[in-house]
């Protein structure tokens, strides 16, 4: 599980595919005796496992899902990519739950001057959007962003130049396509209300239980 913010911009060595899998090796300014073999870091929002790591990088494998389903497949040496490890329960939760799951894709169709920040439109396909919602979150290449508005095809958010300087939005102009993942709890709502015998009965006395415990 992570928060969505960013620790470290990394920068690809190497990617090596075969047989619809791949292994991704990421040089970072992490620190390194803080990483161990089996620790899961976030790269552009997709939750690796750590295989090996040492002198100012990491290893990880990248599964077939992992490639068919997120940008990942088509990073390249020397770009830049978003890095966070994972939350630990005793940190502040400064952004919002972030599985690392990637949904989809989304594409950069606008990105424009915004007084003190820079604004971004996405357009995602209908089965992600259904998961958004105005002054909701969403995780944008990982990065926690709050939804501003959401439209028939998408949605648009605004980056401070805080964060803009320390992501790879940096470098993200229009045309570009981002890893998308929704809000969790979206999910699970949408899961707990569908269609199923008992099911809205069953719904109700969830939803009730993640109102007691603060997550409605």
């Amino acid at each position: 599980m992570f928060t969505g913010l960013i620790e470290d911009l990394g920068s690809v060595r190497s990617l090596q595919t075969a047989g619809g899998s791949g292994v991704i090796t990421i040089a970072t300014a992490l620190p390194m005796d803080e990483i161990a073999p089996g620790d899961s870091i976030a790269v552009n929002g997709v939750c690796l496992t750590v295989t090996a790591f040492g002198d100012g990088q990491f290893s990880a494998d990248v599964s077939a899902e992992s490639l068919s389903r997120t940008l990942l497949g088509e990073l390249r040496p020397g770009q830049q990519v978003n890095l966070e490890r994972a939350l630990r329960l005793s940190d502040r939760l400064g952004g919002h739950l972030v599985s690392g799951h990637v949904d989809g894709l989304g594409k950069i169709t606008e990105r424009r001057p915004d007084r003190n920040a820079v604004r971004f439109t996405v357009e995602v396909a209908p089965s992600l959007g259904r998961y958004l919602a105005e002054k909701g979150s969403v995780a944008v290449d990982g990065i926690s962003l709050t939804v501003n508005r959401v439209f028939d095809r998408g949605f648009s958010f605004a980056v401070i130049p805080h964060s803009l300087s320390r992501t790879t939005l940096q470098e993200r102009r229009v045309g570009s396509r981002v890893n998308i993942e929704t809000d969790l709890l979206a999910k699970y709502v949408e899961r707990l209300l569908g269609p199923q015998p008992g099911g809205a009965e069953r719904a109700l006395l969830s939803l009730d239980t993640l109102a007691k415990h603060g997550f409605l």
